[in-house]
């Protein structure tokens, strides 16, 4: 009951934001902008799925904008080699996912903690790149890059569709599998998991591995939109889609959240931006904005952990 009441309030103030704006600025609503807003979106909605797993599992990753870039350089110099989408496409996939993998053996079987492996990880993924590129962009590109070699139009319906799929499948897979509630109980109390037979071990290695896989797709959904792959991509993505995540209602503690939430708390963070262009407001009080909703909804989750453990005990 009370993540749903949390998941209201995010809609009553999505609807609200909604209200002010068609008043103050109609024409945020033009389909072409409505499109290009959705379209921009689509990487952080892809990544902030992984993460919630993630995070519901008890767990953060703070490399994520490093893995994004790793992913899309990766996928960048792969069609310049001359691979189609056919084969660059599970190739970027399985790079994440082996990304995912080795912060999972850290933190799952090293018992790194999450933050320092994935710290670590960033650095080296972040220095890595700019040692074998140079600093230099990927460029020259082949023509079947951009848009895995689509027009624009049908290559936006076809990333919008493959981000829907994506998001359908992991509500589903969280909501009726054993695997999804083996996430929330190993986020809840790991060792009362473990004696009602889960391995939480293997679920925590699982969960970065998703968060590899989901990141690479972010990537894919991202990079072929451009005319070249910037290695400096991703810088200050981890902390938008952590923002997600946390702004959506999942418990910085783990074992409650839901993916609802996380696609409300993207809606709301990533239209924030765009409508204050909208309303001539300096760009600059865009992340004032979204800080002071971070600090919100963390202190509201502070606020009821804190009253469950008082009630607990």
């Amino acid at each position: 009951m009370e993540r749903w009441r949390r998941e209201a309030a995010l809609g009553v103030v999505l609807a609200l934001l909604a209200g002010a704006v068609a008043i103050a600025a109609p024409e945020f609503y033009d389909a072409a902008n409505l499109r290009n807003w959705l379209v921009d979106t689509l990487p952080l909605l892809v990544a902030s799925v992984g993460m919630t797993f993630l995070m519901l599992a008890g767990q953060i990753d703070i490399s994520v904008g490093a893995q994004f870039a790793v992913c899309g350089v990766l996928m960048g110099l792969l069609a310049r080699a001359g691979l189609p989408p056919v084969l660059f496409i599970p190739v970027t996939l399985a790079a994440g996912g082996a990304i995912g993998a080795l912060n999972g053996l850290l933190v799952a079987r090293l018992r790194v903690p999450a933050i320092i492996a994935t710290l670590a990880g960033m650095a080296v993924l972040r220095g890595t790149l700019r040692w074998l590129s140079g600093g230099a962009w990927v460029a020259d590109l082949p023509p079947s890059f951009p848009w895995f070699g689509l027009s624009q139009d049908a290559g936006q319906a076809v990333f919008m569709a493959a981000a829907a799929l994506l998001f359908l499948l992991a509500l589903l897979f969280l909501r009726w599998t054993s695997w999804g509630r083996a996430v929330l109980a190993t986020g809840g109390d790991a060792e009362a998991a473990r004696l009602a037979g889960i391995r939480p071990e293997g679920v925590v290695f699982g969960v970065f591995v998703a968060m590899g896989a989901f990141v690479a797709a972010a990537a894919l959904l991202s990079f072929p939109r451009y005319p070249a792959v910037e290695i400096e991509a991703g810088i200050g993505f981890e902390l938008k889609v952590i923002a997600c995540v946390i702004v959506g209602g999942v418990s910085i503690q783990g074992g409650r959240g839901s993916l609802v939430g996380t696609l409300l708390g993207v809606a709301l963070l990533s239209v924030i931006g765009t409508m204050l262009v909208f309303l001539r407001v300096d760009a600059a009080w865009e992340r004032a904005i979204q800080g002071g909703i971070i600090l919100a909804a963390v202190t509201l989750d502070s606020l009821l952990w804190a009253r469950r453990s008082g009630a607990r005990a």
